[in-house]
């Protein structure tokens, strides 16, 4: 059975989270998740420092296969999504350092893959992987549930091709063009009066 262990992380200059999964197959488990907090921080480089050590300390420890990250949000404050793009450039430089894959994928993306619905709000995608992979106590921040949901995002992108969403998801029906065409397209919702 092909096993692997993904190392998922929510980039941020405030908190950065993580999570990481162990896979096996169409399985997959947790194996911890957590926060790093920056704010105690001032100097900027100090934080993008301690980013670097934290995510080069966690693949040393748990020694994943890959990195997945989530993608900077494109916002309307420029500062902030430079911010951010260092901070994200700073975790894949210390996964490259070590020789990881890495794989990008935007909020909308992971949103989507965990609960079928790329709008979902951070706590809908917490709440779903927290019953997906029966932890008691949800995390003390959020951000380590997006952490694990990158990772949880990349494993079903890989592993379960058929499988694109936790979520059901169903077709749309095309629109009928005429009373005409709706009844030859849908004659089991047409009722003969006898």
């Amino acid at each position: 059975m092909k096993e692997r262990i993904i190392l998922g992380i929510d980039p941020g200059t405030q908190v950065m989270g993580y999570g990481i999964i162990l896979c096996k197959g169409k399985d997959a488990s947790l194996l911890g998740m957590g926060v790093l907090k920056l704010d105690k921080y001032d100097d900027y480089a100090l934080k993008l420092k301690k980013i670097f050590e934290r995510t080069t300390g966690l693949i040393d420890e748990f020694k994943p296969d890959e990195l997945a990250i989530e993608a900077p949000f494109f916002g309307k404050n420029v500062q902030s999504m430079l911010k951010l793009g260092r901070a994200q450039g700073v975790a894949i430089a210390a996964a490259m350092n070590r020789e990881l894959a890495v794989t990008e994928y935007s909020p909308k993306k992971i949103k989507q893959s965990i609960t079928g619905n790329g709008n979902a709000s951070k706590e809908q995608v917490a709440t779903m992987l927290q019953h997906l992979f029966k932890f008691k106590e949800g995390p003390q921040f959020l951000d380590a549930t997006d952490g694990l949901a990158a990772a949880f995002c990349h494993f079903i992108q890989t592993d379960k091709p058929e499988l694109k969403s936790v979520a059901k998801k169903t077709t749309p029906k095309k629109k009928a063009q005429s009373w005409a065409s709706f009844v030859s397209n849908n004659p089991n919702k047409i009722i003969k009066k006898s």
